[in-house]
């Protein structure tokens, strides 16, 4: 089951850019979670820092970049750094290109249904009058008219949710994370680019939740604006400091303090969200890379969060015999 306080790791997973900065103050949590509590959590975890690595066999080198899909001014001297890095590869993977964002939106265009509840009941229908006036104030509150959040898939309602409605109109107005940075680059260079999966993964995976369950996360996703705001900062802050490792984890810990159930079920949640959203995904982008990289230079460009772990990107290169280096971001 997707559950709720991890639905704003989605986000940052299915907005390309959202300048979270601009708008929003917010706090990085970090500082103030138990040193103990986070060791213990944080376990031998391999590859917890690093957004830059090389991995290298005798005839393969690939190139890890670890991205963060929200736009930022701190990251346009990271692209600049890495721009002869991606000038001088076979091949660019990224976790979607240009041609994939294409043809999301053409089905997105095509059949509604990906996003909206198009025959049956609508929200209103499934919640306690209660529960759907509270929902749709916080949809309100971000910019989202009620008649059109009525009709969303509860899974789509909980990922806008979860994003501060401070940072809702930079959203509207576009930008580019890392993401783009390096395809605008790959593309200015003359190198070619790849998806590591299908363009419509993420909403498959989002979107195979039971009807119930995904009710159940849209309600418990209604956290103050501050808390969304806080994790946001905390994701960015971990971010640039290359600790992704411990963002994800922090991200476990603030949520035992956040959410109103056992910490035992916190943690169950939790990891049932990164087996959709990582571990998964992950194993299938292995095979993609191994095979991009026979007798070949590419880089990998991908959010931050699946570098880190046994499941990670760079694990998984370790495994199949490459040295891996930890480079300067």
């Amino acid at each position: 089951m997707i559950r709720p306080f991890l639905a704003a790791l989605a986000a940052l997973c299915l907005w390309p850019a959202l300048t979270v900065h601009a708008a929003c103050g917010g706090t990085d949590l970090r500082p103030g979670l138990d040193p103990a509590a986070l060791s213990s959590a944080m376990g031998d975890m391999p590859f917890p820092q690093g957004n830059l690595w090389r991995a290298e066999k005798p005839d393969s080198v690939v190139h890890v970049v670890g991205t963060i899909h929200l736009d930022d001014p701190r990251l346009d001297p990271i692209a600049a750094r890495l721009r002869p890095l991606i000038a001088g590869a076979d091949r660019v993977l990224l976790e979607m290109t240009e041609t994939e964002e294409a043809a999301l939106n053409d089905a997105m265009g095509r059949d509604p249904g990906l996003l909206f509840l198009t025959d049956g009941p609508t929200l209103p229908d499934m919640l306690a009058e209660p529960d759907w006036q509270r929902l749709s104030q916080a949809a309100r509150d971000r910019g989202i008219p009620a008649f059109m959040a009525a009709k969303m898939q509860p899974w789509y309602l909980s990922t806008l949710l979860s994003i501060p409605p401070c940072a809702m109109a930079d959203l509207a107005a576009g930008g580019e994370g890392l993401d783009a940075r390096v395809q605008d680059i790959a593309m200015a260079e003359g190198v070619p680019t790849a998806a590591l999966e299908p363009y419509d993964t993420l909403f498959r995976l989002l979107g195979a939740e039971p009807m119930e369950d995904q009710i159940e996360v849209l309600l418990a996703s209604l956290l103050p604006p501050r808390a969304t705001e806080d994790m946001l900062a905390t994701t960015v802050a971990s971010y640039f400091d290359e600790s992704h490792g411990e963002g994800w984890v922090a991200a476990r810990l603030i949520a035992r303090d956040l959410l109103d159930m056992p910490a035992a079920e916190v943690d169950v949640m939790f990891q049932e969200m990164t087996d959709i959203l990582l571990v998964d995904r992950n194993r299938a982008w292995m095979p993609v890379i191994l095979e991009a990289a026979e007798g070949s230079e590419i880089v990998v460009a991908a959010g931050a969060g699946h570098l880190h772990g046994t499941y990670g990107v760079l694990q998984g290169l370790a495994d199949a015999g490459y040295t891996l280096t930890r480079l300067p971001f």
